[in-house]
């Protein structure tokens, strides 16, 4: 597995105002969208493509497109969906589908309640959208599900990310044949006993939709 850790000041700045608790659920989703699309710029170095003959007004030319089977965005409900529109911005010709799994916030397991995905990703490159990458345990069970299908390229898009969920990802994927990225914003200092991201900013979904679970 592979962490990128976003090093950009734009990105620090807009994480910062996410960070803030009294900035406010729309606020918070248009700087989730923009900062999204930032870090889908990096995300995306490796989308896979392949040369094409054009001819521009003065002369033909090889240029690129997307290469087919078009990448797959899985964003994990519900809060991933507040990521979706700023990944699609940059990759409007990806196919989405989608991941509801939920954590139990006493014993932090993982479970799997709905999903809409092709029976077979073979060849497929994934992009999975969650805000947090806390315990890890929700996207190594995203990992494993889609790689089950056939997936055989993965890169992960979060804000935050703890060093105990890397550690974790990274021991439930030893030994992975299928390459795993992990790009984020930011990698902050731990996690607390309720298994949030310290410093963090607060529970993603409800900031982004002002709703409880």
């Amino acid at each position: 597995m592979r962490l990128h850790v976003v090093d950009h000041p734009l990105v620090a700045h807009k994480l910062t105002v996410l960070r803030d608790q009294q900035t406010d659920s729309p606020t918070f989703r248009q700087l989730t969208d923009e900062l999204v699309t930032l870090l889908t710029y990096e995300a995306t170095r490796e989308v896979r493509v392949e040369e094409i003959q054009i001819q521009t007004p003065v002369a033909p030319t090889t240029g690129i497109h997307m290469a087919t089977p078009r990448p797959l965005v899985v964003p994990i409900l519900r809060a991933g969906l507040g990521m979706l529109d700023g990944l699609m911005r940059l990759l409007p010709l990806a196919e989405v589908g989608f991941l509801g799994m939920v954590r139990n916030e006493e014993d932090l397991t993982v479970s799997t309640y709905a999903e809409r995905l092709p029976e077979d990703l073979s060849g497929r490159q994934c992009y999975v959208v969650d805000p947090m990458l806390a315990t890890g345990g929700t996207l190594a069970a995203a990992i494993k599900f889609l790689t089950d299908r056939g997936a055989d390229d993965i890169t992960v898009i979060c804000l935050l990310a703890a060093p105990e969920g890397v550690a974790r990802l990274e021991a439930e994927l030893e030994g992975h044949e299928v390459p795993v990225t992990v790009v984020t914003a930011s990698l902050d200092e731990k996690l607390n006993e309720k298994g949030y991201i310290v410093p963090g900013l607060g529970d993603a979904g409800d900031r982004l939709y002002g709703l409880a679970h």
